[in-house]
C-alpha cells in the first residue's frame, strides 16, 4: 500500500497493488480550512487500515459465484451483511439439504425400521435419537412414500364402495316397488287400464309429442314424466310410452293407475307384451345376458386380477362404471328396437330415467333432421372439459385392428339420455343390423373392442345418421360432475345425472339434488311410508 500527499496539501492518494495485477486507488481531496491535520491523519489511518479488507471481502464474493452486482448499491447489500457480521447461510442448507434428499433418494429402506405416526413425532425422534441430516431424510421419504400408499389405497376402497353404492338398490326405492306390487294385487284401481280405453287411438297419434322411457325404477320414472308434464307448455299433447320389466310392471302400472299424470296419456308396458321382442330378433341381446364370461365380467369380483399399482383412481373408476350391471340388462338396449317397437310412430323422444326436464320440449318435434335418423348434442365440444371432451377414442380400443381399420379416434362423440329418433327415416337403415354386428363382433373378442354398455354399439351403428342439436336442449354430467356450474344447471332444458352418484342415492352430490327432488310427491303415501324423503 502506497500513500501520497499532493504538495497542496489539499489531495490524499491511497493505493494499492494486489496478486493478479491489479492496482486500486482512492483519492481524497480536503479543503485546508475545513479540516487540521491531526484530523486528516488520523482519516489516513482509518482508511489504510479498512481498505485491504474492502479489498478482500469484493473478491471472496465474486470468487463464491453469488449473484453479478452492476451498481454499488447491490454492491452494499451484498457486503453489508458480512462487514456487520450477519452471514445469511440459508440458501446454502437448502442445497446441502437437497443434496441429502437426491442421495436418500435411490436407497433401499430398511423392513425393520419403526416410523414415527406423524411430524412431532418424528421431531422429537430427532432430538432423543440426535439424527443426522442424512437420517431425518430418510425417515422423512419413508414417512411420505408410507402416506401416499395408504391415501392411494383409501381412493381405490372409496370408489369400490361407490361403485357397489351404485349397483344396489336402495332399500326405500326396492320397499316403493314391493307396496305398490302388492297394491296391483289387491286394489282394482291399482289395475285399471292405462291409458283409458277412449285414449288408446291417441297412442299411435303422430300430432301429438311421444316420449319414450325405458327403466325399471319407479321413482325415476315419475321425476322424468312429473317433470315433463309440468315443464310443458302443451301438456295435453303429451304422450308417455314407458316399458319397464315383468318383475317391475305391476308396480310401475301401479303408481300410474294411481298417480296420473294427467292432462298427459301414459303407456305402461312390460318387455313380456312386445310380440316383438323374440328370441329370434334379439339373439345377441339374449346371449350378452346368458353368457356366463359376461355375466363374471359384470357381476363377478371387479377387483380380482386388477393390478391397482399400474392404474389410476381416474381409470379405476372409468373401468367400475364400465362394469355396472345395468349395461346387459335388455331395457338398456331397447333403444335400438324403438322403430319396430312402435310400428305408426314417426317421430319420438326418447329419456333416460336419470333426467330432469325443465324446460318445454315441444319445440323438438319442429327441428329439422335434414334426413338424419337421431338429433343429439354432440360431447366434444363444450366450456367443461371433463364432460364435454368425448371422441371415439374415449370409448373404443383403437389397438383392435377391425376398431382401428373402421372408424377415427379423434371423431366427435354425441350422448344418449334426450334423442330425437326420426323413426320413418330409421326404418330406412340398417342401423339396427350393423348394431348386431358389431355386438357379436365384440362379443368375439371377449370384449376387447369395447367395454361401456350401450354407446359404443351406438356410435357405431348411427355413424351417418347424426344431427346435432344445440346443447341447451341436453346437458351431461350431473352424476359424476361435482364442480357443475349451478346456472348452467338451471338454464338448460334437460339435465342428465348421468354417472353413478344418481339423485335417488345417498352417494348423489347434495348441491345438485334439488333439481331433482322437487318433483317428488312426498306428500303421497307409498313415498311417506318407505321413507323416501328420509333417504333423499
Amino acid at each position: 500500500m502506497q500513500l501520497h500527499i499532493s504538495p497542496s496539501m489539499r489531495s490524499i492518494t491511497i493505493s494499492s497493488s494486489s496478486s493478479n495485477g491489479f492496482i486500486d486507488s482512492m483519492k481524497i481531496k480536503v479543503a485546508a480550512r475545513h479540516i487540521s491535520y491531526r484530523t486528516l491523519f488520523h482519516t489516513i489511518l482509518i482508511l489504510a487500515f479498512l481498505l485491504p479488507f474492502v479489498f478482500i471481502l469484493t473478491a471472496v464474493v465474486t470468487l463464491e459465484g453469488v449473484n453479478k452486482c452492476s451498481s454499488f448499491d447491490c454492491l452494499g447489500r451484498r457486503l453489508g451483511p458480512r462487514l456487520l457480521g450477519r452471514v445469511d447461510d440459508s440458501g446454502r442448507l437448502v442445497k446441502d439439504f437437497y443434496k441429502i434428499l437426491n442421495q436418500v433418494k435411490n436407497e433401499e429402506i430398511p423392513d425393520h425400521v419403526k416410523l414415527p405416526a406423524s411430524f412431532n413425532h418424528l421431531v422429537s425422534e430427532m432430538k432423543n435419537n440426535q439424527y443426522d441430516a442424512r437420517t431425518f431424510a430418510l425417515m422423512l421419504r419413508a414417512m411420505m412414500e408410507k402416506l401416499e400408499r395408504e391415501i392411494r389405497e383409501s381412493k381405490f376402497a372409496e370408489l369400490m364402495n361407490k361403485h357397489f353404492a351404485a349397483s344396489s338398490i336402495p332399500k326405500s326405492i326396492h320397499c316403493l316397488s314391493l307396496r305398490l306390487t302388492d297394491e296391483y294385487s289387491s286394489n282394482a284401481q291399482a289395475r285399471t287400464q292405462l291409458p283409458s280405453p277412449e285414449f288408446l287411438p291417441l297412442l299411435s297419434d303422430n300430432s301429438y309429442h311421444h316420449f319414450v322411457l325405458s327403466t325399471d325404477n319407479i321413482l325415476a320414472a315419475s321425476v322424468v314424466v312429473t317433470s315433463t308434464v309440468q315443464s310443458s307448455l302443451k301438456p295435453d299433447r303429451i304422450v308417455f310410452h314407458i316399458i319397464t320389466d315383468k318383475k317391475t310392471y305391476a308396480g310401475m302400472h301401479s303408481w300410474f293407475a294411481l298417480n296420473p299424470a294427467s292432462p298427459a296419456i301414459v303407456e305402461v308396458k312390460g318387455v313380456h307384451q312386445f310380440d316383438w321382442l323374440t328370441r329370434e330378433n334379439v339373439p345377441v341381446l339374449e346371449a350378452v345376458e346368458n353368457h356366463n364370461a359376461i355375466r363374471d365380467y359384470y357381476h363377478g369380483n371387479h377387483i380380482a386380477g386388477a393390478n391397482l399399482s399400474d392404474t389410476t383412481p381416474r381409470r379405476f373408476a372409468s373401468k367400475l362404471q364400465a362394469r355396472s350391471p345395468k349395461y346387459i340388462s335388455l331395457l338398456n338396449h331397447l333403444r335400438i328396437y324403438i322403430p319396430e317397437l312402435f310400428p305408426n310412430l314417426n317421430k319420438v323422444v326418447f329419456l333416460d330415467d336419470d333426467v330432469v326436464i325443465q324446460h318445454d320440449l315441444s319445440p323438438l318435434w319442429d327441428i329439422d333432421l335434414k334426413g338424419k335418423v337421431n338429433g343429439a348434442v354432440e360431447t366434444c365440444k363444450g366450456e367443461d372439459e371433463w364432460v364435454m371432451s368425448k371422441h371415439l377414442k374415449n370409448y373404443f380400443n383403437f389397438s383392435h385392428p377391425l376398431i382401428a381399420k373402421n372408424l377415427d379416434p379423434d371423431e366427435c362423440a354425441w350422448a344418449y339420455g334426450m334423442n330425437i329418433f326420426d323413426l320413418h327415416a330409421w326404418r330406412d337403415t340398417n342401423i339396427r343390423e350393423t348394431y348386431h354386428s358389431w355386438m357379436k363382433e365384440n362379443l368375439k373378442s371377449n370384449l376387447t373392442m369395447w367395454k361401456l354398455g350401450t354407446l359404443p354399439p351406438a356410435l357405431i351403428a348411427f355413424k351417418g345418421h347424426v344431427h346435432p342439436i344445440d346443447p341447451f336442449w341436453h346437458m351431461l354430467g350431473l352424476g359424476y360432475q361435482n364442480n357443475t356450474n349451478i346456472e348452467s344447471v338451471k338454464k338448460a332444458a334437460v339435465i342428465h345425472y348421468n354417472g353413478q352418484s344418481k339423485p335417488w342415492l345417498e352417494i348423489g352430490f347434495e348441491h345438485l339434488r334439488p333439481f331433482w327432488t322437487k318433483y317428488v310427491n312426498y306428500s303421497n303415501d307409498f313415498i311417506r311410508n318407505c321413507h323416501i324423503l328420509d333417504s333423499v
